[in-house]
């Protein structure tokens, strides 16, 4: 008759432990659900070693830049618009900004040309479409979508995104377009440095500054979709055939049902890690929020200096984060979020 009133007893434990553990379940979702944002829209325009002694035109600018940006991102998921489109839009607003490196304003190769990568990734469905190395598409954000919706393909490289992108009838422009007097003075540096580094591969960190330079988007829409995209013209200087990391799926662009990344710094560096994917994994397996996840990326497997992120999750958190001087970004919510910033303590 003991044992008996031991196993009730145990059973009873068990059923009221379990009743415990689903309340407290149901009270976090509680909460979570309380917090969520209808939508949210986060973007840089790259990340890395950003003077604090920018000129207050120059800065003007860019706060300029990045606050048109943020705008066009808020009237399309405001009015309903899908987080595709919302990103799409964005990154084509950068791209046609000469300030940052991605469509006009692409910093020059090693052989004076420009070479451009984009991405762009539908969380709902993780179909995506990328691609690298061409020369003539002004908005290569534009194309990598319609690599994504058209084709059994994601990645086109070269000569084949080129004429992919005839098929897709995208618009064109000579390859001087990319060209701004800024660039070109970069490369100028950047050839005069590079002799020294490729002596030296240890000199790597101060020849960082010519490596950075990108523009992304992530969004969230009202119909709870994330998207991200990233587009660049990659590295000054950079060797013939070099592709970054903003194409590969998983490194520089990533989006699922938990969040959208687009990443911004050294490539090589963020592909290694293979970055934005382990930002989403981490959050998958651990349970982890997207901010314990951005942080466990910037500070448990990258270096000081690598790279900045921005995030949104399906909540419509924005987490902007970078463990380099600055990155240009700006993000924004329904409930109420805004932020325009280049430095971490603004």
């Amino acid at each position: 008759m003991k044992r008996i009133w031991i196993v009730a007893l145990v059973s009873l434990l068990s059923t009221a432990l379990i009743a415990c553990e689903t309340d407290n379940a149901n009270d976090q979702e509680t909460e979570m659900d309380a917090n969520n944002s209808e939508w949210a829209i986060a973007l840089h325009g790259g990340a890395g070693v950003i003077s604090r002694d920018l000129p207050e035109d120059e800065r003007q600018q860019y706060y300029e830049g990045l606050e048109e940006a943020l705008r066009i991102g808020e009237e399309v998921l405001r009015n309903g618009g899908s987080a595709l489109d919302a990103v799409e839009q964005v990154v084509r607003n950068l791209e046609d900004n000469p300030l940052f490196n991605a469509g006009r304003g692409s910093v020059f190769t090693h052989e004076g040309t420009h070479e451009l990568d984009a991405a762009i990734m539908d969380g709902s469905t993780l179909e995506a479409g990328a691609l690298t190395g061409v020369t003539t598409v002004r908005n290569p954000v534009t194309l990598a979508r319609k690599i994504m919706e058209n084709s059994r393909h994601i990645f086109f490289s070269g000569n084949g995104a080129e004429v992919y992108a005839d098929e897709m009838e995208v618009e064109r422009v000579e390859n001087e377009w990319f060209s701004t007097e800024r660039r070109y003075q970069q490369l100028q540096r950047a050839l005069e440095e590079s002799s020294s580094y490729l002596q030296n591969p240890e000199l790597g960190k101060d020849y960082l500054h010519f490596k950075y330079g990108t523009v992304g988007a992530a969004a969230l829409d009202q119909n709870g979709n994330l998207a991200a995209a990233t587009s660049t013209g990659g590295m000054t200087n950079k060797m013939y055939g070099r592709v970054g990391d903003v194409p590969i799926i998983g490194s520089g662009t990533y989006a699922n049902d938990l969040a959208a990344i687009s990443a911004t710094g050294w490539g090589e560096q963020i592909m290694r890690n293979v970055s934005a994917h382990t930002i989403a994994a981490h959050m998958e397996f651990t349970g982890s929020s997207l901010q314990e996840s951005m942080q466990f990326l910037l500070t448990e497997r990258l270096n000081p200096g690598d790279a900045g992120f921005i995030s949104v999750d399906r909540y419509g958190n924005v987490v902007m984060d970078m463990n380099t001087e600055g990155m240009f970004r700006a993000g924004a919510n329904a409930a109420g979020f805004r932020e325009v910033a280049i430095w971490e303590d603004e």
